[in-house]
C-alpha cells in the first residue's frame, strides 16, 4: 500500500500543470460561488454609496437655495448702505450729533422710510435698523432689546467687516438671525472716502427661509442643523438636545457617516459652505434606509463563510502541489535580484531526483543555466571596463604636460608684474588657478569656498573685459563654505548669466550668489537682472531643448552630476520672468565636506 501510494504521488508531480489544473475543475465552481459573492457585494456597495451620495446632493441643493436666499438679503442690505437719500441723512445726524429738532426728526423720518421701502422687498427681512454714531437707533419694523452691550457687540461685528456683511448668532429668545454692515460714506462722483456713518442692522427669518426651502425635498422627512462652528443659527430637531448636538456643531472627518445617539443609529451628512463658513448637517434614522440591506448582508455572510470552509479544505493540497516549486523558484529570483549570481545556492538543482519533470521543474534549470550565463557576462564585461579605464588613463597620460602651460602663465605673470602691469598680472593668475581647477582630476566634489574661489577668479578675468558693466554681489555665511559641492557647479551658471543677461543689457547688470538653509538641504541661488525668459523658453530649457553657448556646460550636466553624486532628493531648478531676470536654485546636501561619503 505504501509503495502504490508513493508510485500515485510521484506520477502526480510529474505530471504536466494542464493536467494538474483539470484535477482543480472543482475549484471553479468555488470561484463562481465567490465571484457571485464579490458581484453582490459590489452591489450593495454600489447601492450603499449612491444613497449616500444622494443624500449628500440633497444637502448641498438645500444648503445652496437657503444662501442664494441670504445672498439676495445682502444685496439688499448693500444696497440700504449705499442709498444716497440714508448717506446724506447719516451725513447730515454726523454734522451735529448733540443738537435734537425738527429737522433731525425729519431726517429720521426720511432713513425709515427709504429702510420700509427697502425691506419690504425682502419676505424674509424681518427688520432692517441703523445704528449712529452716537448709538442712536433707527427702526423700521418691530423693534428689538438694544442694550448697550448688545450694541457694542454689534458694533464690533460690524467693524470687523470693514463694510462686508456679518452675520451674528440670534439673541436668546430672540428667533431671528442677525446680519451687520459697516455704512461708509461716498460723494457724488461715487469715490469712497470710507468715513464711517452708522451700522446697517438685519434681522432674517431664517426659520421660514430653512422651513420654505426644505419643504418638498427629502430632508422635510429629517432633521437639519445649521451651526457656524461656536453656536447653532438652526435647529430643526427636538430628539436631539445639549451636549448631543455637540458633535454637529464641529465638521465631521468624512461628508457622511453613520453615529450610534441615544441608543439608535443614526445617519448624518454634512457640508461646509464656501459662502458663510457654516456647517450644514441633515440627520436621517439608520433603520429607516438600511435595515433590510443590513439583514441580507449578514445572511450572506454567513452562508458564504461556511462554503469558505469547505472550500479551503478541498483547495489546499491541490494549490500546494503547484504553487510549491513556483515558490521555491521565486526565492532563487530573489536572490539574483539582490546581485547574487553564484549558482552555489542552486546546486542541488543538479539532482534529478528532486526536481519533477513537468515545466516548473524545466524552468528551474533554465533558470540555472541563465544564472551561470549571465554570471559569465557579468565578469567578462567587468574585465572589459577595466580595459577601457586603462586605455583612458594612459590617453591622458599622452596629453600636453600641464606644468608646462602652468611655467609659461607663470613667466608671462612675472612679466607683468616687471612692467607694471598689475592687471595683467592679475588676469594671468586668475587664468591659472582656473586652468589648474579644470585640468585637475583629483576631486570632483569640492567644498563650497573652493567653488566660490573658481567664480572669484573667473570674474577678474570678465570684469576686465565688462568693466563697470558686470556687478558681482554675494551673500553666503562663513559656516555654509564646508559642504560639498560638484566641482564645476555654480561657474557655468555664472557664465550663463553673462552670456544671457549681461551681454544683451546696456545697463550694468547685478549678478548675485545667494545661500540659505532650507530643511535638511543648502538652497545656493544665482540671480541676474537680466532680460529673464518667456514661459515657453523657460520650459524648453528646464526640458533640455535649448543647448548652451559655445562649448560650456550645459544645465542637464549639472543637474545630472548632481543627482550622481547626492541622490534624487537633490538637483537644480531655474526659475525667470520676462524682464524680471533669472533665478537657478541648487540644491546640495547641508553637511560638512568631512562627514560626506
Amino acid at each position: 500500500m505504501g509503495k502504490l501510494f508513493h508510485s500515485i504521488t510521484q506520477f502526480y508531480r510529474n505530471l504536466r500543470i494542464k493536467l494538474k489544473l483539470f484535477i482543480m475543475l472543482f475549484s471553479i465552481m468555488i470561484g463562481c460561488i465567490m465571484l457571485t459573492y464579490g458581484v453582490l457585494q459590489y452591489a450593495y456597495s454600489i447601492y450603499d454609496r449612491q444613497i449616500y451620495e444622494r443624500s449628500s446632493q440633497v444637502l448641498n441643493l438645500t444648503a445652496n437655495s437657503i444662501e442664494n436666499e441670504l445672498r439676495g438679503i445682502e444685496n439688499t442690505s448693500f444696497n440700504i448702505a449705499i442709498d444716497p437719500t440714508i448717506q446724506s441723512s447719516l451725513n447730515a445726524l454726523r454734522a451735529d450729533p448733540s443738537e435734537m429738532n425738527y429737522e433731525r426728526h425729519k431726517i429720521r423720518d426720511d432713513i425709515i422710510v427709504r429702510l420700509v421701502q427697502s425691506a419690504g422687498s425682502e419676505k424674509y427681512m424681518a427688520t432692517a435698523d441703523i445704528m449712529d454714531l452716537s448709538g442712536n437707533i433707527i427702526s423700521a419694523g418691530r423693534e428689538a432689546i438694544w442694550t448697550e452691550e448688545y450694541k457694542r457687540s454689534i458694533w464690533n461685528e460690524a467693524s470687523l467687516g470693514e463694510g462686508k456683511m456679518r452675520w451674528m448668532l440670534p439673541m436668546e429668545g430672540d428667533p431671528y438671525l442677525v446680519a451687520v454692515r459697516l455704512i461708509r460714506s461716498y460723494n457724488s462722483n461715487l469715490r469712497l472716502d470710507l468715513e464711517t456713518l452708522g451700522v446697517l442692522v438685519v434681522r432674517v427669518r431664517i426659520n421660514e427661509v430653512v422651513h420654505n426651502v426644505a419643504a418638498g425635498s427629502e430632508l422635510a422627512s429629517g432633521e437639519l442643523l445649521i451651526s457656524t462652528g461656536k453656536g447653532l443659527i438652526f435647529s430643526g430637531t427636538d430628539s436631539l438636545v445639549g451636549s448631543q448636538q455637540d458633535f454637529l456643531q464641529k465638521p465631521l472627518a468624512k461628508p457622511y457617516e453613520v453615529r450610534n445617539e441615544n441608543g439608535h443609529k443614526i445617519f448624518v451628512s454634512q457640508m461646509i459652505s464656501g459662502y458663510t463658513g457654516w456647517i450644514y448637517s441633515s440627520i436621517i434614522p439608520f433603520d429607516s434606509i438600511f435595515e433590510r440591506i443590513s439583514w441580507m448582508k449578514n445572511l450572506l455572510i454567513a452562508v458564504f463563510s461556511a462554503s469558505m470552509l469547505v472550500i479551503i479544505l478541498l483547495a489546499f493540497r491541490v494549490a500546494q502541489g503547484i504553487t510549491g516549486p513556483i515558490e521555491e523558484l521565486i526565492g532563487r529570483m530573489k536572490q539574483v535580484q539582490k546581485g547574487d549570481f553564484s549558482t552555489e545556492g542552486i546546486a542541488d538543482l543538479t539532482v534529478g531526483n528532486n526536481l519533477n519533470k513537468d515545466e516548473v521543474g524545466q524552468l528551474h534549470r533554465t533558470f540555472r543555466i541563465m544564472i551561470q550565463q549571465i554570471d559569465e557576462l557579468i565578469h567578462e564585461n567587468y574585465a572589459k571596463q577595466l580595459t577601457i579605464k586603462e586605455t583612458q588613463f594612459k590617453a591622458l597620460q599622452a596629453q600636453i604636460n600641464p606644468h608646462f602651460l602652468y611655467n609659461t602663465l607663470e613667466s608671462i605673470n612675472w612679466e607683468a608684474k616687471m612692467g607694471g602691469q598689475p592687471q595683467i598680472s592679475r588676469m594671468v593668475e586668475s587664468l591659472g588657478f582656473l586652468l589648474r581647477n579644470s585640468i585637475s582630476q583629483k576631486e570632483s566634489i569640492v567644498t563650497l569656498g573652493q567653488e566660490l574661489d573658481i567664480i572669484r577668479h573667473y570674474l577678474t578675468i570678465q570684469q576686465t573685459r565688462f568693466e563697470e558693466r558686470l556687478v558681482y554681489a554675494q551673500d553666503v555665511p562663513q559656516h555654509f563654505y564646508s559642504c560639498p559641492i560638484p566641482k564645476l557647479t555654480l561657474q557655468p551658471l555664472v557664465e550663463n548669466a553673462i552670456h544671457h543677461a549681461l551681454e544683451p543689457m546696456v545697463n550694468p547688470c547685478h549678478i548675485t550668489i545667494r545661500a540659505r538653509e532650507e530643511s535638511d538641504h543648502l538652497l545656493v541661488a544665482v540671480e541676474d537682472n537680466g532680460p529673464g525668459m518667456a514661459p515657453e523658453m523657460l520650459e524648453r530649457v528646464r526640458r533640455g531643448e535649448v543647448q548652451s553657448k559655445g562649448n560650456g556646460i550645459g544645465l542637464s550636466n549639472i543637474r545630472e552630476r548632481i543627482v550622481l553624486a547626492f541622490g534624487e532628493g537633490y538637483g537644480l531648478e531655474m526659475e525667470s520672468e520676462p524682464q524680471r531676470g533669472t533665478r537657478v536654485l541648487v540644491h546640495i546636501p547641508l553637511e560638512r565636506k568631512d562627514s560626506h561619503v
